[in-house]
């Protein structure tokens, strides 16, 4: 049994080592670049409550995981050894280097979930459902509305959720059955986005959760729950990756919908072109 599978046995129940267990496989790529230290403060537990855990999984402490992981990694091109050399030699900055290391490992993991079968499903919802709506609470609300902005190039019937009205009506009370939610957040989580969440459940509306590896409020509350890693080393967490992962999402999206996208697209462009312009274009219409 290899370690992917090891965490996922260990995964199943409450408690430290499931909480464990999840995380590590939620940040797999991750593994070789954290200290028991760093893995304790994300999950929640004592250094020495990860080190009981990995002897449970067969290693004598977390070092021994990472050597069997790194074996089986090998050089990976995406690891880039020699230039996170260079960049260490650079008047020392090995937290640069570090941050290079976490910041492309989480986007390989971004392109490995593109070929799991929850991305897949999320796709094909996003493409066929008749209304799509998409929320970001605190400073995941830009990520949202760029979100929703590109898939309402693609297809209709996608619209931000009016997070400032303070019931969710637009959302809850539409009263259409064939609709799916979007939502964007990082933590520390707006309690907003479990209440939306499992009140569009309530409800039989798919939720689809795009969120960072620490989050555990969604078990039961979400249809697909996409996670990126936000630990880049720097003062704050980085959610630019949850962008990438929209922008791949969206060309999934894309895919599933087919050639009548562009038809759509080049009417839009049209309009804008009559009504707004662009620099160095025709002015608009008068």
């Amino acid at each position: 049994m290899n370690l992917r599978e090891k965490l996922t046995q260990a995964a199943q129940g409450s408690g430290a080592a499931p909480a464990l267990a999840r995380y590590m496989l939620n940040a797999f790529a991750e593994l070789p670049f954290v200290s028991a230290a760093e893995l304790g403060r994300a999950v929640g537990v004592s250094e020495a409550t990860v080190g009981r855990f990995c002897r449970q999984l067969g290693y004598a402490n977390l070092r021994a995981l990472k050597d069997e992981l790194r074996h089986d990694i090998g050089d990976a091109p995406w690891l880039l050894r020699d230039r996170l050399e260079e960049l260490r030699g650079e008047d020392g900055e090995t937290a640069l280097a570090r941050g290079l290391e976490l910041e492309i490992a989480g986007l390989a993991r971004i392109y490995e979930q593109a070929r799991s079968p929850d991305w897949a499903r999320t796709a094909a919802r996003l493409a066929g459902a008749r209304q799509v709506w998409v929320a970001g609470f605190q400073t995941e609300a830009g990520l949202a509305q760029y979100f929703a902005a590109q898939l309402g190039y693609l297809r209709p019937g996608v619209r931000l959720v009016d997070t400032a009205a303070g019931n969710f009506a637009d959302v809850l009370l539409a009263g259409e059955t064939d609709a799916c939610l979007v939502l964007f957040e990082a933590r520390r989580y707006s309690r907003l986005a479990r209440l939306l969440a499992a009140e569009a459940q309530a409800r039989a509306i798919p939720v689809v959760l795009i969120t960072d590896e620490h989050c555990s409020w969604d078990a039961g509350l979400t249809d697909a729950t996409l996670r990126v890693s936000t630990a880049t080393g720097q003062f704050w967490d980085g959610t630019a990756q949850m962008a990438s992962l929209g922008n791949l999402l969206l060309n999934s999206t894309f895919r599933e919908l087919g050639p009548g996208v562009r038809d759509r697209m080049e009417a839009i462009a049209s309009l804008y072109g009559s009504v707004t312009g662009h620099v160095g274009g025709p002015p608009p219409k008068s």
